[in-house]
């Protein structure tokens, strides 16, 4: 793992950070030659294809799907 003194770190920060990103090496800051932060490469989820139709295949229908659930005498309302 390369290292940086924490002095060369503040003053290349951006430039370091960028590095790190492009090559996803980590690297490490020292201070009077002491390990005190490691810099890492962010995790990055892998991203789904697109969204519409992603729940294709998820869903199973049993029965009729367009009559009411129940029949016409048991609602309150026409009561």
């Amino acid at each position: 793992m390369e290292s940086f003194a924490i002095s060369t770190f503040k003053a290349k920060c951006l430039s370091i950070l960028q590095r790190v990103k492009k090559t996803r090496k980590p690297i490490r800051i020292t201070r009077f030659g002491k390990p005190i932060a490691d810099i890492i490469p962010p995790t990055i989820p892998k991203r789904p294809g697109h969204w519409m139709g992603s729940l294709r295949g998820t869903l199973r229908i049993h029965g009729d799907i367009v009559s009411p659930a129940a029949g016409e005498d048991e609602w309150d309302a026409l009561k």
